[in-house]
């Protein structure tokens, strides 16, 4: 039998391929603005999917119990989660971790009531770790972020635990300075390189820390904001009013099942709801992926909770309404992009003005028409969409101080 000072001694080391060093330092700078900018996309995080490997080692954490979560990330930008799990278990001997994280999932691979072996001896014996799959998108960063926050609030909600930055919430590079026994640097330069390259920011465990509050709090925990190493006390912070907010579209409006529909099931209402009922796609008879399906509703989720939730119809005039989960669907797409200058509105057509570009995920209501105004009426165009599905281009304009959405050619430039 292996000793347990064999098993720390093996832990120390990293495999080079999947945990790679980083050498440069973070910077100071703000970055809450990505944190700002995944709370304004009302991101949902994914099911923490346990898939437990009986061969891990099942060693004890020094107090029995873990004190805290250690942020890692792969150094791998040619892997995936599954490349990075299948590597991490015909090597597990060198080093392992608890769980893998990416855009899209949490994938829990090894029992965190045992310890791993992914920062050191000293870190080890303290801490659930889990790794970031590395991503390539603004996008896919923003929702691996959020992920990786909640499922740090996940655990130290599990074990008891609340946020305090360099005590329960470490990155291996906190272990390196502070604790020892091991000289790697992440998630550093990944955050950095990625925070600069979508964001032109920079991003550190203070802004993760401050995502992880959030998370905390809406699981129903309390954070406090004091720094662990003063001795500053501040007010509990408690979980916000869930709450959801209806936008009504009033253009039926079309989208198309997605071909794993049947991840999400379907509701009466928004799920969590004092009306909601789980209906079951078993109910709704056989096969609809690619269905085209009507919707007019959207509601978005806030406050302890999040999500993005839809209302659909089979059939253009059908009574029968349900609820699905905006990953249920796919919606023609539209690219954004700021615009400004002077344009006349073409009256001659009378053209509808909508609020929202027609047919995207916010849902339209047509709020006028252009011939309502005199012919040389003068507008400021101040945003672009695409839509590739048809190939029209919309555009954003204020009139008499309000915000519409037109199509281009019911604008001369």
């Amino acid at each position: 039998m292996k000793t347990w000072q064999h098993w720390v001694v093996r832990g120390t080391a990293l495999v080079a391929g999947c945990f790679g060093l980083w050498l440069g330092a973070t910077t100071s700078a703000s970055a809450n603005s990505i944190n700002d900018y995944i709370a304004r996309q009302d991101y949902s995080t994914p099911k923490i999917t346990s898939s437990i490997w009986s061969e891990f080692p099942k060693l004890s954490y020094r107090n029995g119990h873990p004190e805290g979560v250690v942020v890692h990330e792969t150094a791998n930008p040619d892997s995936t989660i599954y490349n990075e799990i299948s590597y991490m278990k015909r090597n597990y001997q060198n080093a392992f971790v608890h769980t893998f994280v990416d855009a899209s999932h949490i994938i829990n691979i090894a029992n965190t009531k045992y310890l791993a072996w992914g920062s050191g001896p000293m870190g080890n014996e303290r801490y659930v770790q889990f790794e970031q799959v590395e991503v390539h998108s603004k996008s896919a960063f923003a929702s691996e972020l959020n992920n990786a926050a909640y499922y740090t609030a996940y655990i130290l909600k599990q074990y008891g635990l609340t946020p305090k930055r360099y005590t329960t919430v470490l990155s291996h590079h906190d272990v390196s300075t502070r604790l020892g026994g091991t000289t790697h640097t992440d998630p550093d330069g990944y955050w950095s390189t990625n925070a600069k390259k979508y964001f032109g920011t920079t991003y550190t465990m203070t802004n993760f820390v401050a995502l992880v509050n959030t998370q905390y709090a809406n699981l129903g925990g309390t954070v406090t904001t004091a720094d662990s190493n003063t001795t500053t006390s501040t007010p509990h912070v408690t979980a916000q009013k869930k709450t959801v907010t209806y936008n009504h579209g009033g253009n039926n409006e079309t989208a198309t099942l997605a071909n794993n529909y049947t991840n999400w099931t379907v509701y009466t209402h928004v799920k969590g709801t004092s009306n909601s009922r789980r209906i079951g796609w078993g109910n709704l008879s056989s096969d609809h992926r690619g269905t085209k399906v009507y919707v007019d509703s959207r509601g978005v989720k806030r406050g302890g909770w999040s999500g993005t939730w839809y209302r659909i119809r089979f059939a253009k005039n059908s009574t029968h309404k349900y609820w699905v989960y905006r990953k249920v669907l796919n919606f023609p797409k539209v690219t954004y992009s700021d615009a400004s200058g002077k344009a006349t509105l073409n009256t001659a057509t009378n053209a509808p003005l909508y609020n929202h570009v027609l047919n995207s995920t916010y849902l339209s209501k047509t709020m006028g028409h252009t011939g309502s105004y005199a012919a040389d009426t003068q507008v400021t165009v101040n945003k672009k969409g695409y839509k590739a599905s048809d190939g029209t281009t919309w555009y954003r304009l204020i009139l008499n101080g309000k915000p519409y959405w037109t199509q281009a050619a019911n604008l001369t430039f």
